[in-house]
C-alpha cells in the first residue's frame, strides 16, 4: 500500500519568503524544505563555510606546504567510488598546481577490500613515498596507519565517514564528522573535504609567498568535479553543499567543465548546456562507478585528471561499456533474488539479507538499492569475497540508521562481523560465509525493534497540488534552474487528471495527454507500458522537453492511482 503525504509548510517561513519576494508557489515549496531566508538559496562562493571551521583543515595545509618546500613524494590512496574517484581528481590536480610531486593509488576492491588496511600501505609503499593521503577513507583504518608508521611513512587521513570509538593515530585527520570538529554542514563529501583541504593549502601557500609574480591556481575551476562526487555519494545537500552543486553545475553549463565530465556528457548523449543534478547522479555518476565496480576505478580518476581530450574521450567510451555490462550483471542478479524473495512473505520481515554465491561482489550495492525500493525495507545483499567470507553492501530506509544498526549487531554478536562502516542510508559489512544465518536473524531483531509498521508503508512526498495556473513552461524552467537531490528533494505534485489519449513508445514507456480544469498537458510514464484508466490521481513533476529546438512543458508521472 502506497500513502501519499504532502510535505508541511511553515507558515511563518512561507510568509517571510513572500515578503522578500519569492511567488507562492517557490515560497511553498522552498519552506516546506527549511529555508526560512531566501539568502540560504544564494549560491555564490562568498557564501561557503570558512575553512577554519574545519578541524585541521589549515594544520593539514601547514603540513602540506612542508611537505612540497622538501620536495616530499605524496601518495593519495582513494576509495574506488565516484566520491572517492572525484576527491583523488581534486587533490592530483591541486597539489600538482602547486608544485607538489604527487601520484595516487586506488586499490582493487576485490583483492583489498575497504579502507587503508596493512594490505595497501605495503602495495603503497612499493612507490617510495613519504605521506599517504587518504581520501574518501582512513577514518577507522587503525592497522593501516599503524603499518604505515612501522614503514617510515606518514599518514593524512580525509574522509566523511563516521567515526569509531577511537581514531587513527595518523599525523593529522580532517573530517566534519570526527569529535570536536565545529564545522556546521557534517555532510559534506569525501570529495567536499579534499576541496576545503585544497583551499586551506592554498591559502598557506599564499602567506608564504609562494605565488608571488604569477597567478594562483583557480581552484573554482575544479567545482564540476565536486559537483560530480557530491551528488554520486547521495550526501545531503544542506545548504553548503548546494553552493558546491550549483556552483559546478553553472561552470558545466557554461561551457568550464573538464575534458573528462564534457567526455561523459558526450558518451550519455546528454547536453551539458542544460545539465543538472540528475545528470550527475543518474546519467554521469553510475558510468564513473562502473570501473570501480567492475574493473579498476584507475580508469575513472584518469578521466578526471587528464586534459587530452582524445584520452579522455577514449575513457569515456570505456566506461560506457562497462556501465553497460553492470546492467547486464544487475538484471540477472534481481531476477534471481526477486525469485528468492518469491519464497518467503516479505510483508513479514522487516529486514531482507541476500545472498547468492553467483552474485558480483561490484553490483550487490545496486541490487540492494533496487531492492530497498521495490520493498521498502533495509536490505544486505551479499556476494562471496575472500576464502569463506561474504561482502555484503546495504542501503536503508528513513528512519532506520544501517551503520548504528551494524554496530549494535556487533556489540550484541562480537565475534559476528569482521568489518562494518558506513552511514545512515548506506553501509558495507564482512562476515564469515557460515554466519550467514545468525546476522540475518540478529540484523532483523535490531529492525524489528527500530522500525514501526508505519515506517515500513511506502509514503510519497509531495508539495500539494499544483495550480493550473503555474502549470507553465516558466515554471518547469524555473525549477529546473535549481540543485535538488538528497535532503533538498526535486518538487513533484499531485492531482486529478482525465487521460484524454495515451500510446506505448520505444515498446516501454507510455505517452499520455492529460487533462485537468479545461487545460491539457503532455506526460510521459518511463519504463512502464501500463493501460491507464480515464481518470487518474498522478504524483508528477514538471520537465522542459525540447524538440526540433522548440521547448514545451511536459510531466512526468512517478506514480499513478485510479481516481
Amino acid at each position: 500500500m502506497t500513502s501519499i503525504t504532502i510535505r508541511p509548510v511553515s507558515q511563518p517561513d512561507f510568509e517571510r519568503l513572500t515578503q522578500h519576494g519569492l511567488s507562492p508557489l517557490l515560497a511553498r515549496i522552498y519552506a516546506a524544505r527549511g529555508i526560512t531566508n531566501p539568502q540560504q538559496l544564494e549560491a555564490e562562493l562568498a557564501g561557503l563555510l570558512p575553512l577554519a571551521s574545519l578541524k585541521n583543515a589549515e594544520a593539514m595545509a601547514i603540513a602540506l606546504a612542508d611537505a612540497i618546500a622538501a620536495h616530499k613524494r605524496l601518495l593519495i590512496v582513494a576509495d574506488y567510488d565516484a566520491d572517492g574517484a572525484t576527491a583523488c581528481a581534486v587533490g592530483l590536480r591541486a597539489l600538482r598546481e602547486f608544485g607538489a610531486t604527487v601520484e595516487y593509488l586506488v586499490p582493487n576492491r576485490f583483492e583489498y577490500g575497504y579502507g587503508l588496511t596493512p594490505e595497501i600501505v605495503r602495495l603503497a609503499a612499493e612507490a617510495k613515498p613519504d605521506i599517504l593521503i587518504t581520501v574518501d577513507n582512513g577514518i577507522a583504518s587503525h592497522a593501516g596507519v599503524d603499518e604505515a608508521h612501522r614503514l617510515g611513512m606518514q599518514v593524512f587521513v580525509t574522509d566523511h565517514h563516521l567515526p569509531a570509538e577511537t581514531l587513527p593515530d595518523a599525523e593529522v585527520i580532517v573530517n566534519p564528522n570526527q569529535p570536536g570538529c565545529a564545522f556546521a554542514s557534517k555532510n559534506l563529501a569525501g570529495v567536499g573535504v579534499m576541496f576545503y583541504v585544497m583551499l586551506a593549502l592554498r591559502a598557506e601557500l599564499r602567506r608564504r609567498g609562494a605565488f608571488e609574480g604569477k597567478a594562483e591556481p583557480n581552484l573554482a575551476k575544479l567545482l564540476d568535479i565536486v559537483a560530480l562526487g557530491t551528488v554520486a555519494d547521495v550526501v545531503r545537500l544542506d545548504d553548503n553543499n548546494r553552493i558546491l552543486v550549483q556552483q559546478g553545475v553553472k561552470r558545466i553549463r557554461g561551457g568550464q567543465a573538464c575534458a573528462g565530465i564534457r567526455a561523459l556528457y558526450q558518451v550519455a548523449g546528454r547536453s551539458p548546456q542544460r545539465a543538472s543534478t540528475w545528470d550527475l547522479g543518474f546519467t554521469l555518476g553510475p558510468r564513473l562507478n562502473a570501473a570501480g565496480r567492475l574493473t579498476d576505478m584507475a580508469l575513472g580518476i584518469e578521466l578526471l585528471s587528464t586534459d587530452d581530450e582524445a584520452r579522455a574521450q577514449a575513457i569515456a567510451i570505456r566506461l560506457d561499456e562497462l556501465n553497460r555490462e553492470r546492467r547486464e550483471i544487475e538484471a540477472g542478479m534481481q531476477e534471481t533474488a526477486l525469485a528468492q524473495l518469491d519464497k518467503i512473505e516479505v510483508g513479514e520481515r522487516t529486514a531482507l539479507s541476500l545472498f547468492d554465491p553467483a552474485w558480483h561482489q561490484g553490483v550487490i550495492g545496486i541490487l540492494a538499492s533496487r531492492l530497498k525500493e521495490k520493498y521498502h525495507r533495509p536490505v544486505i545483499a551479499f556476494a562471496q569475497g575472500n576464502a569463506g567470507e561474504l561482502k555484503g553492501s546495504g542501503r536503508s530506509i528513513t528512519g532506520f540508521h544501517l551503520r548504528d544498526a551494524l554496530d549494535l549487531v556487533a556489540k550484541r554478536h562480537p565475534a559476528l562481523l569482521k568489518k562494518f562502516g558506513g552511514h545512515a542510508m548506506a553501509a558495507g559489512v564482512t562476515l564469515d560465509e557460515a554466519a550467514l544465518p545468525q546476522f540475518e536473524s540478529a540484523f532483523e531483531a535490531v529492525a524489528s525493534e527500530w522500525l514501526t509498521p508505519a515506517q515500513l508503508a511506502r509514503t510519497i512526498e509531495t508539495d500539494g497540488s499544483l495550480p493550473t495556473v503555474d502549470a507553465q513552461l516558466d515554471t518547469a524552467q524555473a525549477l529546473a534552474h535549481q540543485v535538488w537531490g538528497q535532503g533538498f528533494p526535486e518538487p513533484q505534485f499531485v492531482d486529478r487528471f482525465k487521460v484524454a489519449s495515451q500510446r506505448i513508445v520505444g515498446e516501454k514507456h507510455t505517452k499520455l495527454k492529460l487533462e485537468r480544469e479545461g487545460a491539457q498537458f503532455e506526460a510521459m510514464l518511463f519504463f512502464r507500458a501500463d493501460t491507464l484508466p480515464t481518470e487518474i490521481e498522478a504524483v508528477y513533476r514538471l520537465d522542459v522537453n525540447e524538440f526540433n529546438g522548440k521547448r514545451s512543458l511536459q510531466l512526468i508521472l512517478q506514480h499513478w492511482e485510479t481516481a
